[in-house]
């Protein structure tokens, strides 16, 4: 009787196992999509944005001797 309950605690856990990988396929999916709705120019005026940010924090450490 025991071995049943095992197999069976064995099946929910591989039955949770699953359900998770597809949920994160959707979530996967769901960010690809926004991601290639943006146009060239959009994606260059976000990429020009994070630079500056980048470019300024950067700064005041490479004063450094």
């Amino acid at each position: 009787m025991r071995m049943r309950q095992r197999m069976r605690w064995w099946k929910v856990l591989g039955l949770a196992g699953l359900a998770g990988v597809a949920a994160s396929g959707v979530v996967i999916a769901r960010a690809e999509r926004r991601r290639r709705t943006y146009t060239p120019e959009e994606v260059r005026d976000r990429l020009r944005e994070r630079h500056a940010k980048a470019a300024g924090a950067a700064t005041p450490a490479d004063d450094r001797p």
